[in-house]
Formats: structure tokens, sequence, C-alpha cells
């Protein structure tokens, strides 16, 4: 009987010391953080804040010289709001965003090479980043915008890179889906024969449009019908305006199709076909210079980081996404 008792004793011994270690461990990752950022002023240049001049590390990607280049990938689903992993900062766009407006204060950048693997995600997550890229190039003269499509580059990616100066596509590239997409679930068959009854307290009767477990009006369809054609339009106009080409030519072909790198660069749509080391030549010769030193930015761990996005992490979005909410979207859906 001695004997259990001692090895419960031991065992609930180790418990407690791997539980304090682990306590003083993540005390020391704090205490660390916290110097970290107070002996990095440099980083945020003429006291700007955090969001304004996000805090990166910089990284010496390639190349060489002294003219300074940062390279910001846009990969995946464009929504600002993305979920986080447990350990994950949220969404890519989010990332992009921050990346742009550091690149933006920063005197010594003077290029930016969009790297795109992207088949596009919200209207206003899309908008938002044409816009900071644009902003980026007016906040000081000379500066310049390179796009590299990988993969996919479709539709709110697409919207995105035609901010850049010159875009190139790799050989096997699919971008174009010009157009807009609002899509949701109609269940009201389904919840008939399972007993489901939709319950809404409305002010209006438009009030829920896209309720699953109710039919469209003629009306709400119009509705729903007039507004993607508006943002339709802008996005066409968008194309048109950056890639110098007549709008009912645009309209033409923008009806949410895909193309190939080939036909994109026939169709205006791309400046040429290359791969990455292409993409830094012509940073190069938009620069007027010899070569460029290409930079890209690390988030710098810290432990408060850690806890908002362990904070942020929800197990029930792997069944229920906010993606799969019904909202209007330059997404390319496969």
């Amino acid at each position: 009987m001695e004997s259990k008792r001692s090895r419960n004793g031991c065992l609930w011994g180790v418990l407690a010391l791997f539980f304090a270690g682990t306590v003083a461990v993540l005390l020391l990752i704090a205490g660390i953080a916290v110097i970290t950022r107070s002996a990095m002023p440099s980083l945020h240049l003429h006291e700007q804040g955090a969001d304004e001049f996000p805090t990166f590390n910089e990284v010496w990607s390639c190349g060489s010289g002294e003219t300074k280049v940062v390279v910001i990938p846009l990969k995946g689903i464009i929504i600002m709001d993305g979920e986080a992993g447990l350990f994950g900062e949220a969404g890519s766009a989010n990332l992009a965003l921050r990346a742009i407006r550091r690149a933006t204060h920063d005197p010594d950048v003077k290029a930016i090479i969009l790297d795109v693997d992207s088949g596009g995600g919200g209207i206003t997550a899309s908008d938002v980043l044409y816009e900071a890229l644009e902003r980026f190039r007016d906040a000081r003269e000379g500066r310049k915008i390179v796009a590299v499509f990988d993969d996919v580059a479709a539709s709110g990616a697409y919207y995105v890179a035609v901010a850049a100066d010159c875009i190139i596509a790799h050989p096997t590239t699919i971008t174009g889906s010009i157009g807009v997409l609002i899509q949701t679930f109609n269940l009201k068959e389904l919840g008939q024969k399972i007993g489901i009854k939709d319950v809404t307290i409305k002010s209006g009767a438009n009030k829920d449009m896209l309720n699953p477990l109710n039919d469209l009006t003629d009306e709400q369809r119009q509705m729903l019908q007039g507004l993607v054609d508006e943002l339709h339009t802008r996005f066409v106009k968008l194309v048109a305006e950056n890639r110098d080409l007549p709008e009912n030519e645009v309209r033409r072909f923008a009806d949410g199709r895909i193309f190939s790198a080939a036909t994109a660069v026939d169709l205006g749509l791309v400046d040429d076909i290359g791969y990455w080391n292409d993409a830094v030549d012509k940073t190069a010769e938009l620069l007027g210079v010899d070569s460029v030193k290409v930079y890209r930015y690390e988030e710098v761990f810290s432990f408060s980081s850690l806890l908002r996005s362990a904070s942020r992490w929800n197990p029930a979005t792997a069944f229920f996404p906010k993606t799969s909410r019904s909202r209007l979207m330059y997404q390319w859906p496969f």
C-alpha cells in the first residue's frame, strides 16, 4: 500500500514540476519578447503606429546592390478576417496588407514584387489591397510594382495585381475569371423533410434575403443581380484603365472565364511569360538599375502574438468557416 502511495506521490510531483517548468518557459518567452521589442525602436520609423508601420524582421532573400526591393506573397483566399491556426496569424491578405504598409513607409524600398497564387476572395479585401499598392507607389516618386503569377491568379487576385506596372505569368498559370459571385444554399425542401422550420423576426420583406430556408422572390433576385452587375462594372473599368484596354473589349471576355498564360498575354491581361528570375530582372529594368537586392518580411514572434492567435483559434471553423457565409466575392470558386 505504501509503495502505491509512493508511486502516486512521485507522479504528482513530476506533473507539478512539468507544470511549473512550462509556466517558467512561457514567462521567459514573454520577458524576451518585451526586451526584444523595446530594443528595436528602428523598426518604427518616425514613431508611427503599429498598424501603420508593422514590425517585421527583414531577411535578405536574393540579389545584390544598393536598390532595396521587397517581395510580398499573396496566397490563398483573399479575406481579411480569415481564421488563424493555433500558432498562425490570420489570413494571407492580412499579412500582405501589413507588409505593403510597412514597405510604403520605408523610404529605402523602391519596388514591390507581388508573388501571387490565389483564386481571389472578398471584393472589399481585394479592393483594399489594390488601393494599398497604389498608395505605396504614390508615396514616393519612381517606385514600381511587379506581379508574378504562380499556379493561379484569378478574379480578386487579378484585381489586386492590375495595380502592378508589369505582370509576369508562369507558362502554366491560370488567370482571368473577371467577375462577381454570390452563393448560398437553399435548404427549404430538406428542412421540410426533417422538420426544421424557419423562425425569423424581421423589419422588412428583404431583411433576410438569402435565408437558406426560404426561396428568393423575383424582386430579390433582381436586386442582387443589380448589385453584382454594378460591382462587375467596377472590376471591368479597373482592368481597362490599368491595362490600357478598351472597356468594351474587356467586357467581351469578362464573363468569368479563365485563361492560360499565353491567352492572357494575347488579350493584354498579362505582359509576359516567365519565372521568378525574370520578375527580378524586370524590376531592375523598371527602376533603371543593374541589379536589385530583394528582401522578404518575417513576423516577429512575441508572447502576446502567441496568446492572440490562440484566442482566435476556434475548432468550429473547421466545419463552419467564415468563407462559407453568403458574401459578394471576386473569386474563382474551384
